[in-house]
């Protein structure tokens, strides 16, 4: 008569393993479930879910190596630019002032947005487009990829920092540089 397995016998052959085999389980699985909370967030995923990509992208090396040939628009919040912002950035009012059209319209330069990861600067980048008839490009990532990429950033009174307006806690998971202020 064959005797049917119970799940004392199975306890039984898994302590019989060596205590080596155990302890490797345990980081394997002691890793797995802290790896998730260690990631950062995904900016890509981000701009997937809430952009239609309406403007197109520009990655921060290519802004980078070709700053001089962009005008470079600030869309955040004052408080935010004033924590640190891209080298020569203008800030600007979402609400499009004529001030802000006008020195657009003057520039022979080709218009760059950005914000904090690239949403905020989507639907801005849309209005502006619509208002000069201009093409507009939007940095992918914005200042967090840009600062992520080992780019400067600068505060309001122009000297280096490590700071970046985060615009709130939830949202300094999407940067992995700098130290985050929001």
């Amino acid at each position: 008569m064959k005797v049917k397995p119970t799940a004392l016998t199975w306890r039984h052959q898994i302590l019989k393993r060596p205590a080596s085999m155990h302890l490797k389980w345990m980081i394997v699985l002691l890793f797995l479930s802290f790896s998730g909370f260690a990631q950062k967030k995904s900016i890509g995923k981000l701009l997937r879910t809430y952009n239609s990509g309406s403007v197109p992208y520009i990655s921060v090396e290519e802004l980078k190596m070709k700053q001089d040939e962009y005008l470079i628009l600030d869309s955040r919040k004052a408080e935010e630019f004033e924590v640190s912002h891209l080298p020569n950035a203008i800030r600007v009012d979402d609400r499009l002032d004529e001030t802000t059209l006008e020195r657009i319209r003057k520039s022979n330069k080709k218009i760059v947005v950005y914000c904090s990861v690239g949403v905020r600067s989507e639907d801005f980048g849309e209005k502006l487009q619509k208002k000069t008839g201009q093409p507009v490009f939007n940095l992918y990532g914005g200042i967090f990829a840009w600062k992520d990429a080992g780019f400067p950033i600068f505060n309001d009174e122009g000297k280096p920092t490590e700071r970046v307006h985060t615009f709130s806690k939830n949202w300094q998971d999407y940067l992995s540089t700098g130290i985050a202020v929001y």
